[in-house]
């Protein structure tokens, strides 16, 4: 072949035949280091040119998700798939994973936060939280972002944590790509057109690149282990609801056991059971009454058919009053004082009043005649399924599952009421009852890997997951300490699971166990004074790399035990307050120190 046959050749003839005699004379290594040798020579010959727009270099983006019960994960993995589905690519991170100092070079910021308790955000993400919101944040001019905020507006500090990034991340000098969209429970339409509108602005000026796949902890922590899912739970029969307190007992606990046969369904110690409940029948009659309503009213759902009675049953809260229903109610009834309730500046009287008026309530005080059952639904919240701690592990009970629950129970304008769940659990989940379930991961209370010893603190049903835990320990012969703190109201009576824990300490599954039983004598005795008279072996346990875990309630039991494991710290290290939180700080973000509280 010559040169003249070779289409675009720029070279002579005799060029030519010069590269043909050396071409054959070189060996395959000699030849890649010289076609290397030329391009680079040609770059530098070459002016600089201006890059195309598709070669330019896009944005970084990252997701950020700050959960408690797993909710914004798994709206972070929604959106994360949706990017890369696009050929975006992006970076999805847990806020208690996030190492903060990343945080001044980000550039694209989605954030999803929920908010616990009153106004705080999860405490998985405490430690972001802080950061952000101290001296040590950066100034953030380059960075745009959006939140979107999961809440509970049936509390007053509605959606705070996601309000208080949002405007941190202000005040920073980032620039929102989007406005901060605030979600109720019922949260699934407002957050998939949030997450609809930030996909559309992103994919359209960021060129597709190869989207980087999950790593295998997000594959772990996110990939679904079966078909049945919240949307989709699976029908698990009751096989054993005996109570587990004694008789004389103040207080309602029960163990219940759900079979799983069948179902392909997967746990780990420290995840909680999902229960698609309804309401009681009691409680929808007595509303239907109110409302001057015949059960079999049918009326449009979604374009189909529906009775209002099987709506109120199946498919919506019908207890807890909601903003939403008290607008809703205050325009139908014209009632005074609800219209007041609505100003801005009654918040907090809006929030009492919500919180000690069931719908039936309101509905009686502030009467209406002719109410639509499709206007009535408009103002209601989906019914939401209950989350419960498990109390077993699959190791030791497999193709079950166990909770430990205690009903709720209290009186209310003259009335008895009962917890959603928890009344039907208790009252209603007879032997073979089938209830719709599906497993809720949480990848914040995990036992850890290695034998390393753990430090349980809990009281109430919050010891049930420490049972899962002690079960999968024992059914895997790991060999760590394990040390168990555990309070109820009276010994002869509220001791749970008093014989596992006593056959546990016996063959060494469990090393130590302290208990506190406040009723029992005059000055009451909780968890924490226990755990500051075992002051010195916490600590070195703590030294000796020991994991904490405290699960039950989120109001008292929580920061209690908090505040003594800080002053515990403080005592036998010889340290000052700032110097010990910054130490139990440490055992958070080493993922030492974990919560599940309610």
């Amino acid at each position: 072949m010559y040169a003249s046959d070779l289409p675009g050749n720029p070279l002579t003839l005799e060029q030519w035949r010069q590269v043909e005699g050396l071409t054959r004379s070189l060996n395959p290594m000699q030849t890649n280091w010289l076609s290397g040798y030329f391009a680079g020579l040609d770059a530098g010959l070459r002016e600089p040119q201006p890059q195309p727009a598709s070669l330019v270099a896009p944005r970084t983006l990252t997701i950020l998700y700050g959960t408690e019960t797993g909710n914004a994960a798994e709206l972070g993995q929604s959106l994360a798939t949706t990017f890369r589905d696009k050929g975006v690519a992006c970076n999805l991170q847990d806020m208690a994973d996030y190492k903060v100092r990343q945080l001044g070079r980000e550039q694209d910021l989605l954030i999803i936060a929920s908010t616990y308790g009153q106004g705080d955000p999860p405490q998985p993400a405490t430690g972001f939280f802080e950061f952000v919101e101290s001296r040590k944040a950066p100034k953030l001019e380059d960075v745009r972002f959006s939140v979107l905020a999961l809440g509970d507006s049936t509390y007053e500090f509605y959606c705070q944590a996601g309000k208080r990034l949002d405007q941190r991340f202000e005040e920073l000098g980032a620039k929102r790509l989007a406005a901060r969209v605030d979600c109720d429970v019922d949260y699934e339409e407002a957050a998939e057109a949030w997450i609809r509108s930030l996909v559309d602005i992103l994919a359209a000026e960021i060129p597709p690149n190869p989207a980087p796949g999950l790593s295998l902890r997000d594959q772990e922590a996110f990939a679904p282990a079966t078909a049945h899912d919240k949307r989709n739970p699976f029908p698990a029969p009751v096989i054993e609801n005996i109570a587990i307190v004694g008789r004389g007992s103040t207080k309602e606990t029960r163990h219940i056991e759900f079979s799983l046969a069948g179902s392909d369904l997967a746990y780990e110690p420290g995840d909680a059971l999902g229960i698609a409940a309804t309401n009681d029948p009691a409680v929808v009659a007595e509303l239907l009454e109110a409302l001057s309503l015949a059960p079999e009213a049918e009326f449009d759902l979604k374009g189909q058919h529906c009775s209002i009675g099987d709506a109120l049953t199946n498919r919506f809260e019908i207890t807890a009053a909601t903003p939403r229903f008290l607008d809703y109610w205050a325009l139908l009834s014209d009632a005074v004082f609800l219209k007041q309730l609505q100003e801005e500046d009654r918040a907090g009287e809006r929030s009492v009043f919500l919180r000690t008026h069931h719908l039936v309530d309101i509905v009686r005080r502030f009467p209406v005649r002719d109410v639509m059952p499709q206007g009535f639904v408009s103002a209601l919240r989906p019914l939401q399924p209950r989350l419960y701690s498990l109390a077993s592990s699959l190791c030791a009970a497999p193709d079950e599952a166990h909770l430990t629950v205690a009903p709720l129970r209290y009186s209310l304008h003259g009335a008895g009421r009962s917890g959603v769940a928890s009344g039907l659990l208790a009252d209603r989940a007879e032997i073979d009852t089938v209830l719709p379930v599906y497993i809720q991961s949480n990848q914040h209370f995990r036992l850890p890997a290695s034998d390393a010893p753990i430090l349980m603190i809990g009281a109430g049903t919050g010891v049930a997951p420490y049972r899962a835990f002690l079960q999968d320990r024992e059914a895997k012969a790991v060999s760590g300490k394990s040390w168990l703190f555990f309070g109820e109201r009276n010994f002869r009576t509220d001791f749970l699971y008093q014989t596992e824990w006593q056959g546990w300490l016996k063959d060494g599954t469990l090393t130590r166990m302290d208990v506190a039983f406040s009723r029992d004598r005059a000055d009451k005795v909780y968890v924490q004074h226990r755990m500051k008279e075992r002051s010195r072996d916490i600590f070195a346990w703590l030294e000796e790399g020991a994991h904490v875990y405290v699960c039950g309630d989120a109001t008292n039991l929580a920061p209690d035990v908090h505040e003594a494991l800080i002053d515990i710290v403080a005592h036998e290290a010889h340290t000052g307050r700032e110097a010990a939180e910054d130490y139990v700080r440490s055992l958070q973000a080493d993922h030492r120190y974990q919560r599940d509280v309610y």
